[in-house]
C-alpha cells in the first residue's frame, strides 16, 4: 500500500523536487565561441561575472543577473530546472553524464538558486525569453533544450515562440495545459505556503545559494502564483519544429494520458509508424518512477536521452 497519497504528493511533486533529488549535424548547433577560457576549459564572454565558487558565471540578460555553468565540451544542451530547484538539485544526478558528450549550459531561472528576482513576476513566457538571451549572450545561434517540470514548460514556450533557435527539445514530466497535473497537485500547488516550507530541505538549499536567503517567501509565493494559473498552449505547441522527446514518469503528477496527448499534437502517434516515415518525435515512459526522483533514474533516461540528441534531424 502507498504511504504517500496523490493529495499528499500535491506540494512535493513540483515545488518539493529538490528534497528526493540531490544531436544534429554539423551547422545545426555549435559550441561556444567566446574570448574567456577558465582553468576547467569553459568558455564565456569576458563580460560576465564569476561566481564565489568558480562553478558559475553571471550573465546580464533582461534585467536579470542570470546565473549559468558550462560543462564539457561539444554540441550545446540547455537544461532548465523545476520549481524551487536548483541545477545541482535537479540535474546533480544527470548532468554529469551528460557533459561527457556535449555541452551543458545549465541555468537557474529567475528567483531561483543563485539567480536574484526582480522586480517582475514569474511566468514561463518570460522565462523562455531569459533563456533566449542566454543563448544570444553566448553567441549561439541554435541549442538543443531539456526542461523539467516548471522548466519543461518553459522549454515548450521556448520551442513555440523561437522554433529558429532549437534544434532538439525534451521535455521531462511537464504538461501543454494546467489540467495535464492531477487535479490534487493542483490544489496543492494553491496551498504552497512559505512558512510551513521553512526549514525543509529544499529552504536549506535555497538559503546556502540564493544572493538573499530572505527572500524564500517570495520565491514561494510567485512559484504559487505561476503554478496555480489556468493556461492551454493546444495552439502553441503547432509551432514547435524542432524534434520533441516527451518523458513522463508512470507514476507522474502529471497525468499519463496528458502526455499521450502532446506526442499527438506535436503530429505523431496517428498511424502505423511501418506505413510512413521514420518519426520526428518521441514518447518515452520511464517505469518504476514519480515525478519528484525521475530526474536520478539515469539508468533509463540516459539510454532514451542521448541516441534521440544523437540523431540528426529529419531532412
Amino acid at each position: 500500500m502507498r504511504t504517500i497519497t496523490r493529495s499528499l504528493q500535491a506540494v512535493v511533486a513540483i515545488a518539493l523536487s529538490a528534497v528526493v533529488m540531490t544531436g544534429c549535424t554539423t551547422g545545426e548547433a555549435e559550441s561556444i565561441g567566446t574570448a574567456e577560457t577558465t582553468s576547467s576549459g569553459r568558455q564565456v564572454p569576458d563580460s560576465d561575472r564569476a561566481s564565489d565558487d568558480g562553478e558559475g558565471h553571471y550573465a546580464a540578460v533582461n534585467g536579470l543577473e542570470l546565473y549559468y555553468e558550462i560543462h564539457g565540451t561539444g554540441r550545446p544542451l540547455v537544461l532548465i530546472h523545476g520549481g524551487l530547484d536548483t541545477i545541482d538539485s535537479a540535474f546533480g544526478t544527470l548532468l554529469p553524464d551528460l557533459a561527457k558528450t556535449r555541452q551543458v549550459i545549465a541555468v537557474e531561472l529567475q528567483a531561483h538558486g543563485h539567480t536574484a528576482d526582480i522586480d517582475r513576476p514569474l511566468r514561463y513566457e518570460l522565462m523562455a525569453d531569459d533563456i533566449v538571451g542566454l543563448v544570444t549572450h553566448l553567441g549561439l545561434e541554435k541549442v538543443d533544450v531539456l526542461g523539467y517540470s516548471l522548466g519543461g514548460g518553459v522549454a515548450q514556450q521556448l520551442g513555440s515562440r523561437n522554433p529558429d533557435l532549437v534544434n532538439k527539445l525534451v521535455v521531462i514530466s511537464a504538461p501543454y495545459k494546467s489540467d495535464g497535473w492531477y487535479p490534487e497537485v493542483r490544489a496543492g500547488m494553491a496551498a504552497m505556503n512559505p512558512d510551513a516550507m521553512t526549514a525543509t530541505p529544499m529552504h536549506e538549499i535555497y538559503a546556502q545559494t540564493a544572493p538573499k536567503p530572505s527572500e524564500w517567501p517570495v520565491l514561494v509565493t510567485k512559484t504559487r502564483e505561476l503554478l496555480a494559473e489556468n493556461y492551454d498552449w493546444t495552439a502553441a505547441i503547432a509551432s514547435i519544429t524542432a524534434p520533441t522527446l516527451v518523458v513522463i514518469a508512470d507514476f507522474d503528477s502529471v497525468r499519463l494520458t496528458h502526455a499521450v496527448e502532446l506526442f499527438g499534437l506535436l503530429g505523431e502517434g496517428k498511424a502505423d509508424g511501418a506505413m510512413g516515415g521514420a518519426p520526428s518525435s518521441r514518447l518515452a515512459v520511464v517505469p518504476g518512477s514519480l515525478h519528484y526522483n525521475i530526474l536520478s533514474r539515469t539508468d533509463l533516461l540516459l539510454p532514451i536521452i542521448s541516441p534521440f540528441l544523437d540523431e540528426p534531424n529529419p531532412k
